[in-house]
């Protein structure tokens, strides 16, 4: 399975379904944090939701339409980053991803995105790599400002979170100017 060292504490692997328990853990522990942006926390109530997001995760990358990873911070699972699709024709994926609130503010998500984008445009030979994020979610939003993504847009209602719509700003950033 994949697994990329992305600094001496932090690294990558590709989930799988020895993680499950201590994903599930995570997210419980963090679930009124986490639910203010991510649609899918209120239907995550056991660990049979968990399974079977390592499920289809498997799936997804047996398929060759991305792959999602466990964050390890120290040994210790603080979210998850991955590729939410791959088109291969047109060359571009889009990145997302979440961390406990407890590991925010240590900059392990910037890094993190850091190592994938590099991976993306190394060794898949993508072309541009997307990252969306709800307008609100200004922690979500400064990962790409950080790495100098554009902002290309605002999409107006373009995700259910809970019990109401939110805008979506989506960033993008092209192999040419990451390699500048």
């Amino acid at each position: 399975m994949f697994v990329h060292q992305v600094d001496d504490q932090t690294k990558l692997a590709m989930v799988e379904m020895r993680d499950a328990e201590e994903l599930f853990a995570l997210v419980d522990s963090s679930r009124m944090y986490l639910r203010e942006w991510l649609p899918w926390v209120d239907a995550n109530v056991s660990i049979a939701e968990t399974v079977a997001f390592v499920q289809a995760a498997q799936k997804q990358y047996s398929r060759g339409e991305g792959f999602q990873c466990c964050i390890r911070y120290r040994d210790k699972i603080v979210g998850i980053i991955g590729l939410h699709r791959v088109d291969r024709f047109h060359k571009q994926t889009e990145i997302g991803y979440w961390l406990a609130e407890e590991f925010q503010g240590r900059g392990i998500m910037t890094a993190c995105c850091r190592a994938l984008v590099d991976f993306v445009f190394q060794e898949y030979k993508l072309h541009r790599v997307e990252i969306r994020a709800a307008v609100g979610n200004t922690k979500s939003r400064a990962i790409p400002e950080r790495l100098g993504f554009t902002h290309e847009g605002t999409l107006r209602e373009a995700e259910w979170v809970n019990d109401h719509f939110v805008d979506g700003a989506v960033y993008a950033m092209l192999e040419r100017d990451w390699a500048e």
